[in-house]
């Protein structure tokens, strides 16, 4: 019978509320996390799911309605980074920017390709389904609302054969690989062809071909998580030319293994997908060997639409005087993050501290990675303590990798020790020198103000 009751979304919506435990069960401890890192999470997810948002065609107006609706959500996705990577937050290791994004993108793909156009209802409603008229409130199994096909295909997952017992071949296999039933039964409801793939003819195939690559057994898991597609494609019609023709174009054959456990996504590409960023970049002037590398450390690179993202951040970086092609081969993940969101933020808080947009561009140039860094945890602390330090802020145009080191574990050690020696060095000698040279560099100053 039909009850009154809305039937809930199949995302874990319990694990924010999992952190508040005691971590017993393996969940986070939400005390781990300061208050200060918690509101900048959420930013940094608002951020991720702004970019998201666009990048699948949504206008800005909708895309900050849905964000301005969407608080649960956004909850949730900061809980998503508590539990993939909870040893890191125990051990006082913050995220930054970028694994922010890359931890939470593969996810909202994931819902994409399940919910399709309606996913700006499923995150506004979220926990909930979205709603339309009180007749879809009242949800049976039987209800065309539901999706048949991927009820069928999850069902199978945990279907056994009538004379032993067991589990179909495909599915002992994973297990065997190292995934669970909730794993693969979450990739069948994300993908429910995975469910029909044959072990012999599909699955086995392409796990045994990365096995030959050298990909780790422990990382197959993953992979197939991120891209289930991969076993539905013809080794030989598909995948392997893909690879070859991905070599052709400078990705390193050795550095398949971490390529493929980074972003599979990338054997699913075509051919006219890849040429349209690989025709951008030649637009910037970048060398055909500067490019295969930049597939090689950066392959998600292939993801980013060119006249969305790409065109408008090289527009944006070449307005600030950096020379847009050498900033993508240093540091390629500025063109994955929001313009609004992540770079003109940054902008703003030097030019509000005195910089002229001159030498903002002289600082990304020297340093690519200065735009991946989070304002509220990384910028603005690090920012306040140099205020301490008695250099004047120009130091920071000729050595803006200062903000690259860590506050806590380098910054402030290192300062503390040159001012017990009683003596001043650059400030890239204060970082970036390793211990015995920084050692010796003290010494030597102290002896020449001695002989002085």
């Amino acid at each position: 019978m039909l009850n009154g009751r809305r039937t809930q979304l199949s995302f874990p919506a319990k694990v924010f509320i999992c952190q508040a435990k005691s971590g017993i069960d393996g969940s986070l401890n939400l005390k781990v996390v300061s208050p200060t890192l918690l509101v900048a999470e959420k930013e940094e997810a608002k951020a991720v799911l702004t970019l998201f948002l666009k990048k699948q065609g949504s206008s800005n107006a909708v895309a900050a309605r849905t964000i301005n609706k969407s608080d649960l959500f956004i909850d949730h996705l900061v809980s998503k980074l508590h539990s993939k990577h909870k040893s890191w937050y125990l051990a006082g290791r913050e995220l930054t920017t970028l694994e922010i994004r890359d931890a939470l993108i593969p996810y909202l793909e994931s819902l994409f390709e399940e919910h399709g156009d309606t996913l700006v209802d499923v995150v506004e409603n979220y926990p909930n389904p979205p709603v339309k008229d009180k007749s879809e409130v009242l949800v049976s199994p039987s209800s065309p609302v539901l999706d048949s096909k991927k009820l069928k295909a999850v069902s199978l997952v945990s279907e056994t054969d009538p004379d032993g017992g067991n589990l179909r071949p495909h599915i002992v296999y994973l297990i065997e690989l190292g995934m669970d039933i909730e794993q693969i039964r979450s990739i069948t409801h994300r993908f429910p062809a995975f469910a029909y793939y044959s072990l012999e003819g599909k699955i086995k195939p392409v796990v045994e071909f990365f096995l030959e690559l050298g990909v780790p057994r422990e990382h197959i898991p993953t992979i197939l998580s991120k891209r289930p597609q991969l076993c539905g494609i013809s080794l030989s019609e598909n995948l392997k030319p893909t690879m070859k023709f991905l070599e052709s174009l400078g990705v390193d054959e050795k550095q398949w293994p971490k390529l493929i456990y980074r972003f599979p996504a990338l054997l699913t590409y075509s051919r006219q997908k890849v040429m349209e960023s690989i025709d951008f970049l030649h637009e910037l002037g970048l060398s055909e060997e500067n490019i295969g590398k930049i597939l090689t450390r950066c392959p998600n690179i292939v993801s980013y639409s060119v006249e969305d993202n790409l065109r408008p951040t090289a527009k944006y970086f070449r307005s600030l005087g950096a020379d847009v092609g050498i900033l993508l081969f240093r540091c390629p993940q500025n063109f994955g993050l929001s313009i609004e969101a992540n770079l003109k933020p940054i902008t703003a808080f030097f030019l509000e501290r005195g910089y002229t947009l001159e030498e903002i561009g002289t600082m990304i140039s020297r340093y690519g990675a200065l735009y991946t860094f989070s304002l509220t945890e990384n910028l603005i602390p690090k920012w306040d303590f140099f205020l301490t330090t008695g250099y004047p802020k120009s130091e920071l145009v000729k050595f803006p990798q200062y903000f690259g080191y860590s506050l806590e574990k380098r910054i402030k050690p290192r300062f503390s020790i040159m001012e017990k020696s009683g003596v001043r060095l650059l400030l890239n000698q204060v970082l970036s020198l390793s211990s015995s040279n920084f050692d010796k560099a003290l010494k030597k100053k102290m002896k020449k103000m001695q002989d002085g």
